[in-house]
């Protein structure tokens, strides 16, 4: 009879303990499983960086990538969101001629409106008088310049004070970024800032506050609701300037090339997730042009998401009253039961689904989980069908809390931030959308493992 093996013995020198060799396994699995994770995801980003080589980009095929989550490392995200909103070209060999032409076209643009008439230098070719017997400050005509630089300053003092609060629990946008605008900053020059434009102005924000929601406020209550005003930031040394400095240039442009509709407020929660990702960029090179290619990534995909912010087409086809109902059709079909108790109690979707769909969900989750949405979302072809289907997802994951709710549970369970980790939700999600799909855009198969769901949080995006 062979004696027993000894007991594997766990540390080093004389302190030891002895181990069953069903704790040995316990202590080895997670290191197991680590070294499979870190293969897995090698394997994912060297996918990427092939496909993304190629002379001519399958989008198909990077679509089906892209969906199940976007490495950061190497600026992957940033290039496959740029792709994605149509900034970049399939074709590689184009690429350097749209940055370059796109990125002028910006400079252009800080030039003619990020300055106030008087100040602009002969050298960089515009030449305006202060005050003029034709053009001048008290002078009503709708044409003035004056007047159109009072006007513009009433939106500014709405982006200002939005964009000052964006994303309150990070502390990216509140500190300098690494390439300050040289034409704006250069010491040599007399641009002005739109910092010291709102200081130097003498309106009140609090005057030109324009809600756009109109039954339900944009704001959720996951955000910081302290409002904060000018003087509760710290001055920055001259020649740097803030994050949200940066993004509140981009939205300002926006508003001036868009007269029909300016800034609406919600616009921050956008292009904020956008720059963050492309300000983050480990590639200097890339990095270094954050506030251009934001600002054309944002353009586009406000072209497929603008008539959700205005209000006059809120009824029509194309508004956001039929995207609502949209929810709960697709609801009524998915879990009758539930969706039969919230037209008991008249819960309207436009109670709490305005926020959801018009923000892109960007103020239910924290920012690292948005960007990790967003993969799926900018990924899927028919991006804003998957948005409905993802509510109906986080609606069903509720489903026994509205269940057993009155209509002023419920109300405030669905109108404040419904704490869910996105995994949870993934599968729901996506598998709505494989049923509902004619099975010849994107399979199913490219959601990986189906135990870890389709939303992983998105990586390295610590502020």
């Amino acid at each position: 009879m062979f004696p027993p093996s000894p007991r594997p013995r766990v540390g080093t020198g004389s302190h030891h303990v002895e181990c069953t060799q069903e704790q040995v396994r316990q202590l080895r699995g997670p290191v197991s499983v680590r070294g499979e994770l870190r293969g897995v995801k090698e394997k994912r980003i060297a996918e990427f960086q092939s496909l993304l080589s190629e002379p001519h980009i399958n989008l198909k095929v990077l679509r089906e990538l892209c969906f199940n989550g976007i490495p950061f490392e190497g600026g992957i995200r940033c290039l496959c969101w740029k792709v994605l909103l149509n900034y970049l070209p399939r074709d590689r060999s184009l690429w350097d001629t749209v940055l370059q032409k796109q990125r002028e076209t910006y400079a252009h643009f800080l030039r003619e409106m990020i300055i106030q008439p008087g100040i602009a230098k002969v050298k960089f070719g515009v030449s305006r008088e202060d005050v003029t017997l034709e053009d001048h400050p008290l002078n009503p005509n709708p044409d003035s310049q004056w007047n159109t630089y009072f006007k513009d300053n009433e939106v500014l003092l709405q982006i200002d004070k939005d964009v000052r609060r964006l994303c309150p629990d990070f502390s990216f946008f509140l500190n300098p970024t690494d390439y300050p605008c040289q034409l704006i900053m250069d010491p040599e020059n007399e641009y002005e800032t739109l910092r010291k434009r709102v200081e130097q102005t003498t309106l009140k924000s609090q005057t030109v506050a324009r809600n756009r929601s109109g039954v339900t406020n944009v704001s959720s209550p996951l955000k910081s609701s302290a409002s904060n005003s000018v003087g509760d930031y710290d001055p920055l040394p001259n020649g740097s300037e803030a994050h949200w400095e940066v993004v509140e240039r981009i939205l300002f442009i926006y508003a001036k090339l868009n007269p029909g509709i300016a800034y609406v407020q919600g616009m921050n929660e956008i292009v904020g997730p956008i720059y963050y990702t492309f300000a983050t960029n480990p590639k200097s090179d890339w990095k270094e042009h954050a506030e251009a290619d934001t600002f054309f990534c944002f353009t586009n995909l406000m072209a497929e998401i603008r008539d959700n912010f205005i209000k006059s087409l809120d009824d029509s086809q194309c508004g956001i009253t039929s995207k609502m109902e949209s929810v709960y059709s697709t609801l009524k079909e998915e879990d009758e039961e539930l969706y039969l108790k919230l037209q008991e109690q008249n819960i309207k979707p436009q109670f709490f689904t305005f926020r959801w769909l018009t923000l892109l969900l960007s103020q239910e989750f924290v920012l690292p989980d948005v960007i990790r949405i967003w993969d799926s979302l900018f990924a899927d072809e028919k991006r804003f069908d998957f948005l409905l289907m993802v509510s109906c997802a986080m609606l069903i994951l509720i489903r026994n809390q509205l269940l057993e709710g009155d209509f002023t549970i419920n109300m405030r369970l669905l109108q404040v931030a419904i704490h869910i980790e996105i995994h949870s939700f993934g599968d729901r999600a996506d598998a709505q959308r494989y049923r509902r799909s004619d099975h010849g855009t994107i399979s199913s198969k490219r959601c990986g493992p189906r135990s870890h769901g389709i939303f992983t949080p998105a990586q390295s995006t610590s502020a």
